[in-house]
């Protein structure tokens, strides 16, 4: 009776791990014949003591082994077979290795031979979901210091170089074996399904030797751990990239599901119209490392999340070339051209851009951008077209229904429809999390929504102080903060705001990023609330020394570009409401220079509006100077004239008290 597959596999689990690698060696007969050595190939151990030291037909002429001496006992049951070639004879290991058709074909390097025979049992264990055993082999033999021995050839088989060589060897078969199925049709590919599941379960088996290989090294082999962890890198790709190849294979890549895009060019021009509209409802950016504005952003959800995959590397293609011959799995990437990202041409493409590049572990969001290419191709679609796709990819791939809504979310907020937007604000409390994306509640905000955006904030938790401010000044908190400033001044929760702001620049510690982060948030708010009528509510709140300098220079600033603004005349009537009427005279002797200039350049109107705003603010400053010391006041006008401005002092009534705050406002606002 033969040996059986579950004969040799259970042997092969079972093996003394040290003992694999005189199994995988050829040995030859050592019996003595004529004054020579019989020479034979063995195939058989000896079973008193365990060497393949005889061939079947010395080992009944001989009563003792050639190699220890021990005598052999029984005429019968002298020999067992080696493992190796019980793997031949149970079909696990092809019988085109075995010794005797070897010979014939006049193999010389027995050393190559035998780690070829090595690798063939290893080889055996990881197509029989035995890869457990390769990692007992790196940990208990290669990196046992006891294992050694004086021969070159058992010695090389003892170190983990030749196991490292076994991954590269074969995952470079695995990929050759992916190419001839990836170049078939799509029906073949289909009849190819089971034998791709099966290589998914091989590169996760090597993808475990080479993490257990990682784990036992430390860092004084820093080059050596490096190489590992590229391969790493590469197998885990290639593992991604199988396993989306496998469900849209299962799927006929799509090729029975309608598009709501009657071709390509007419999706790439909707996502053009999408990104157009963007650039039209965008709020300038903060730039975070100044306080200038730079230009609107214009990138959707999508774009952003490509962005941040970093998919692109501008000299890949030049290290995939080089490395064609040194490394041929790297040649099996395809090459992508850049130059229109999305949409994905096909889902074959999609496939092969996601999951080929950029880095493995990455994977969550590569799923996440292919659900939104999915949803993408087939939104307005009836459900029940379509919607079992993303069923069935959440299902394969682990995908939760929180994610698959928030690419939902990322889908209709970048559409630019009003009745897109209606549906993501339904959806929004179903992803409310302190995870959610910060850029909704933004684009909530720029689509006239801030109510729904203030709303998220809440419900994330961003309603109160970001705990990463504490100690941390990093750009992501930064934005989020400016965003929650922006989302109460529109809703028209000033004093909110202000407490926000206040509270978030008081957790830094770092004084230089603190004092830049105060100019920042305030200059926004100081902005947001003149452009939205707010200024004369703004400047009734507390503000401390350091946040005034702020406030001083954008109030000053907007004035200096519309003369005819209230911006100037706010100013003022701040430091009024302070009883500080010297920086008051001091702000409206530079007004009085800025607003002639403009009369003399504007319309009639325009012009009459400056004058009689300045004349009232000029009586304004007149009446408060009174209320000065003699000295006080001459030392302001003083410090403030000049030579063109000693004949513009402005004249000191008798008034006994400050006007209140409606009188101010009713002057500015005549």
């Amino acid at each position: 009776m033969g040996v059986t597959r579950m004969d040799a596999l259970r042997e092969l689990a079972l093996v003394d791990l040290i003992e694999l690698c005189n199994e995988a060696r050829i040995e030859h007969c050592r019996a003595t014949r004529d004054l020579s050595s019989c020479g034979r190939p063995v195939q058989h151990l000896l079973s008193t003591c365990g060497h393949a030291s005889l061939c079947p037909e010395c080992s009944q002429r001989c009563d003792t082994c050639p190699v220890c001496r021990v005598p052999m006992k029984g005429e019968s049951n002298r020999a067992r077979l080696r493992l190796y070639y019980k793997c031949i004879e149970a079909g696990l290991i092809s019988k085109q290795h075995d010794d005797r058709f070897q010979a014939k074909e006049g193999i010389e390097n027995r050393a190559n031979l035998d780690v070829e025979r090595l690798y063939l049992l290893f080889d055996v264990a990881l197509q029989n979901n035995l890869s457990s055993l390769i990692c007992h082999y790196v940990t208990d033999v290669c990196l046992d210091e006891n294992a050694v021995s004086s021969d070159p050839v058992l010695a090389f088989l003892l170190d983990e170089v030749v196991v490292k060589d076994w991954c590269k060897r074969c995952f470079t078969h695995l990929l050759k074996e992916l190419q001839t199925i990836y170049k078939g049709s799509v029906e073949n590919m289909q009849k190819d399904l089971p034998q791709m599941q099966k290589y998914v379960t091989q590169l996760n088996g090597v993808c475990i030797v080479i993490e257990a290989m990682v784990s036992s090294f430390d860092d004084s082999v820093h080059a050596q751990v490096h190489d590992l962890h590229q391969l790493l890198e590469d197998l885990t790709k290639a593992k991604q990239h199988l396993e989306v190849m496998i469900w849209c294979t299962r799927h006929k890549f799509l090729e029975h599901v309608q598009s709501q895009y009657p071709d390509f060019a007419s999706w790439e021009l909707h996502v053009n119209e999408r990104k157009a509209s963007l650039a039209r409802r965008s709020w300038p950016q903060i730039n975070l490392s100044a306080t200038t504005e730079t230009n609107p952003s214009t990138s959707l959800f999508i774009e952003e999340a490509l962005q941040n995959l970093d998919l692109e590397d501008d000299h890949e293609e030049d290290i995939l070339l080089s490395l064609e011959n040194e490394r041929p799995e790297r040649a099996f990437y395809p090459r992508v051209n850049w130059s229109n990202q999305y949409p994905f041409k096909s889902v074959h493409a999609a496939a092969d851009v996601l999951f080929l590049h950029g880095a493995s572990d990455t994977v969550v969001a590569k799923q996440a951008i292919f659900l939104y290419y999915l949803i993408d191709r087939h939104g307005m679609r009836p459900d029940s077209d379509w919607r079992f796709l993303l069923d069935d990819f959440c299902a394969a791939f682990g995908v939760t229904s929180q994610a698959l809504t928030e690419c939902m979310v990322f889908y209709l907020l970048d559409d630019h429809s009003d009745q897109a937007l209606e549906e993501a604000i339904l959806l929004l409390p179903k992803i409310a999390n302190p995870e959610t994306h910060p850029k909704i509640a933004q684009v909530l905000l720029e689509r006239q929504r801030p109510d729904a955006a203030l709303t998220l904030l809440r419900c994330t938790g961003s309603d109160d102080l970001p705990a990463s401010a504490e100690t941390a000044t990093g750009t992501t908190s930064l934005k989020e903060a400016v965003n929650a400033v922006r989302v109460r001044i529109e809703y028209g929760l000033l004093t909110e705001a202000f407490i926000y702001q206040r509270s978030y620049c008081c957790k830094v510690k770092d004084s230089d990023v603190k004092l830049q982060q105060v100019e920042l948030l305030v200059s926004e708010m100081c902005a947001l609330c003149v452009e939205r009528g707010l200024a004369d509510r703004m400047i009734e709140l507390p503000w401390n020394h350091q946040e005034e300098k702020y406030l001083h220079k954008c109030l000053l600033d907007k004035a200096s570009e519309k003369p005819e603004s209230t911006s100037g005349s706010l100013l003022v009537v701040f430091y009024l409401q302070r009883y500080r009427y010297g920086e008051a005279y001091k702000v409206h002797t530079i007004l009085n220079s800025t607003e002639q200039e403009a009369i003399e350049k504007l319309g009639t109107d325009a012009s009459s509006i400056i004058r009689k705003r300045s004349q009232w603010r000029h009586d304004l400053v007149a009446r408060s100077l009174e209320l000065l010391p003699e000295s006080e006041r001459r030392k302001v006008i003083s410090e403030c004239s000049s030579a063109e401005e000693q004949n513009d002092v402005p004249v000191v009534s008798h008034v006994t008290n400050l006007p209140n705050q409606s009188v101010v406002r009713g002057v500015l606002y005549a």
